[in-house]
């Protein structure tokens, strides 16, 4: 069987996820250390109780996610579920691996990228043909839909590719051209989607301002589930994985309706 060196794996991440650019809200990279030979990764969307026990039901060495542990600002006392997701880590020496803002970032692996391929949405670009961006560390990426679409359309192809009920703050009929998006909890950064020009802004999670900037200012606003938009960053990134070093990575989606 193929295997690889944990630290072959940390510098490949390293290398291709470029954490160092970011500012972020948890370490990115390696935050459990195990095995030090990987033969068998489980990629998922967060290192949840659930998530941990089928990587072990599997055999897996390691697991790597998007949303990790040691958030900032949270209790950082090991006690309840952080007891428990890290007492089950150690006793099977496994491997954790996480990467937030850099896998939502990523201009081919990353979540706003696989987003938009799932959705059918084409992203603006620059000279070099970097993806268009705005918005708090450049997150929300701006772009169009391939298909013409109203909102009520563009929501139709959300619930049949996302096997999720979106929600929708807008007239169902209006036109819809110019997209951004943003992937999870980023409902906050509507308002630097509208300045760059949007139609309609595209995230995972929705708060009670977002329906009255919609209203008052004739724009849409979609809210497709923060799992749900995150599914497929971290899966691409597992393909990516495989295909470069020839071992085993399985993704599991643990469902989230949040």
């Amino acid at each position: 069987m193929s295997h690889i060196t944990r630290t072959e794996l940390e510098q490949w991440l390293t290398a291709t996820l470029q954490p160092h650019r970011f500012s972020d809200y948890c370490p990115n990279g390696i935050q459990v250390e195990g095995r030090d030979t990987i033969r068998h990764i489980v990629t998922g969307v967060t290192a949840s109780q659930a998530l941990l026990d089928a990587a072990i039901e599997r055999g897996a060495d390691t697991v790597l996610v998007h949303h990790g542990w040691f958030w900032k600002n949270e209790d950082a006392r090991i006690r309840g579920i952080k007891k428990q997701r890290l007492l089950t880590t150690l006793q099977h020496d496994l491997n954790l691996f996480a990467y937030h803002l850099p896998l939502d970032a990523h201009p081919t692996l990353g979540n706003n990228a696989q987003l938009a391929q799932v959705l059918g949405l084409q992203a603006d670009v620059d000279e070099e043909g970097e993806p268009l961006t705005c918005g708090p560390g450049g997150l929300i990426w701006l772009g169009k839909t391939i298909e013409p679409h109203t909102l009520e359309s563009l929501g139709a192809l959300f619930y049949k590719q996302l096997q999720r009920q979106p929600l929708i703050v807008g007239s169902p009929q209006q036109r819809v051209q110019k997209v951004a998006w943003c992937t999870g909890g980023a409902q906050g950064y509507m308002q630097a989607a509208l300045d760059a020009g949007a139609d309609v802004y595209i995230t995972g999670e929705a708060s009670e301002p977002n329906f009255h900037l919609a209203h008052e200012t004739g724009s849409a606003f979609i809210a497709a589930g923060h799992h749900a938009t995150e599914r497929y960053g971290v899966k691409a990134l597992g393909e990516a994985i495989a295909s470069r070093f020839g071992i085993r990575v399985d993704f599991l989606d643990m469902d989230n309706p949040i």
